[in-house]
């Protein structure tokens, strides 16, 4: 309980109390009104109780909305509240009592409210006839609406108020993605298909659609385990980058986690958000393809040298081309030293000829070199590096991604990195130089 701060006590305790409130209002029905309830309230059960983990912060998903939504259809919104909340006899293992509460609390509300707005747009309460069709379409698509977005607003909410804050102050991501949203609604449709089913077979209805709908888990839990593959594969090449280059230990994540600032202060969202995070993550990736004793010569590098450094973005291209996930992160990998005037590398592309992942992994990437400690020099402080971003915006930096990064590091601040701790025989043949450093004299060695 301890984890739970006092906000997010107050927001927990004023969903709960909201639940009880809408539920003892009644009318409660018949004995056959209960029966249904208990009906539906064992389905979700069995979908609460077979919840399929997700990867951000161990949210879990299961297809509940069936249930309430067949609940709103069958025995309007005080029915559909109770079986919502049935969510408490779910059997997930790892909750406290304050999770358990605010759960079950959160799925009642939300099937209350869609019962609601079924019945207000015209839905008649009850099993659904052959006549009842397609007049109960819009009604049911608004309930199932309703449901989802007061679901996830409220699950939002208490995602914020306990979420972590780092040492800048920031807040985790809350792990939420339209992606969930979408599931919801997709899979809430199978309500109305109970409903409509009740008047054949009956209390057999949702029998019926457990199968499809545990194909649907299924199918939901091997998309959480293709995205943890996708992070294991990351964060290995990750690793073996960082091994060889050994005074860049987690630029790589730092650089991911400043081009995805950009990236949202521009707008960007979705998918698109999710592959610049790996761009960052694998921007270095071709540092494999460059030779050790480049990466950690001491002193200034010969022309052939230099040049197998400039060779890393294609080499990194090679190296991750046929990983299909990463579909526009690799154009950020292979272009993200190209320069606004043309005088970068690999292709010498020029202002909007260089694509917009690349432009901004460039700035990310050009802040973490200065703000981070080398061999030859201390970190920069972060109004220093701003300044050299500010500096060179327009020649080698985008100048809309410099003002959007500079944004969004004045809002969010940014946790500069720790020095670096390397044995002392190791730090004798660190490189005496950073190609991602702006104020290095630019050099480009032309192999044609």
């Amino acid at each position: 309980m301890a984890r739970f701060s006092w906000p997010a006590r107050l927001y927990i305790a004023a969903v709960v109390i909201g639940a009880a409130v809408v539920l003892i209002q009644g009318p409660f029905g018949d004995i056959t009104w209960w029966r249904d309830v208990a009906v539906l309230g064992l389905l979700l059960v069995i979908f609460e109780s077979s919840a399929t983990p997700l990867r951000p912060r161990q949210l879990a998903w299961s297809p509940n909305s069936a249930a309430t939504l067949a609940a709103a259809v069958l025995l309007g919104p005080v029915g559909a509240g109770l079986v919502g909340a049935c969510t408490v006899f779910g059997l997930r293992r790892g909750l406290s009592v304050i999770q358990r509460a605010f759960n079950t609390a959160m799925m009642s509300l939300s099937a209350y409210l869609a019962g609601h707005v079924f019945v207000a747009l015209g839905g008649q309460v009850g099993i659904p006839g052959p006549t009842s069709f397609p007049k109960i379409i819009g009604p049911f698509a608004a309930a199932a609406v309703v449901h989802v977005v007061t679901n996830h607003a409220l699950l939002a909410g208490v995602l914020w108020l306990t979420s972590d804050r780092d040492s800048a102050g920031r807040r985790a991501p809350l792990g939420m993605s339209i992606k969930l949203v979408a599931s919801d609604l997709g899979y809430g449709a199978f309500g109305l298909l109970i409903a409509a089913l009740w008047s054949v077979v009956g209390l057999f209805a949702p029998v019926l659609v457990l199968v499809p709908l545990f194909v649907a888990r299924w199918a939901v839990t091997q998309i959480a385990e293709q995205q943890q593959a996708y992070d294991a594969t990351v964060g290995a090449l990750c690793q073996a980058v960082e091994t060889k280059d050994l005074y860049t230990r987690g630029h790589s994540d730092r650089v991911s986690r400043g081009s995805v600032m950009i990236a949202r202060e521009i707008g960007m969202h979705g998918d698109r958000v999710e592959a610049i995070n790996y761009a960052g993550m694998l921007h270095d990736v071709g540092k494999l393809g460059v030779p050790t004793k480049v990466l950690q010569k001491t002193g200034k590098l010969t022309e052939e040298e230099y040049a197998a450094i400039q060779l890393h973005p294609m080499r990194g291209l090679d190296i991750v081309r046929q990983i299909g996930f990463l579909d526009e992160a690799l154009a950020g990998i292979m272009h993200h030293h190209e320069r606004i005037d043309g005088r970068g590398y690999p292709m010498g592309l020029a202002g909007d000829e260089i694509p917009e992942f690349a432009r901004v992994l460039a700035v990310a990437d050009a802040f973490d070199a200065m703000t981070s400690t080398r061999s030859y020099r201390g970190a920069r402080r972060i109004d220093e590096a701003i300044a050299e971003l500010r500096k060179w915006a327009g020649t080698q930096f985008d100048p809309a991604f410099v003002d959007a990064f500079v944004a969004a590091i004045e809002r969010d601040g940014w946790q500069r990195p720790e020095p670096p701790v390397i044995a002392a025989g190791d730090l004798a043949v660190i490189a005496g130089h950073d190609h991602d450093d702006p104020s290095a004299p630019l050099r480009v060695i032309d192999s044609r």
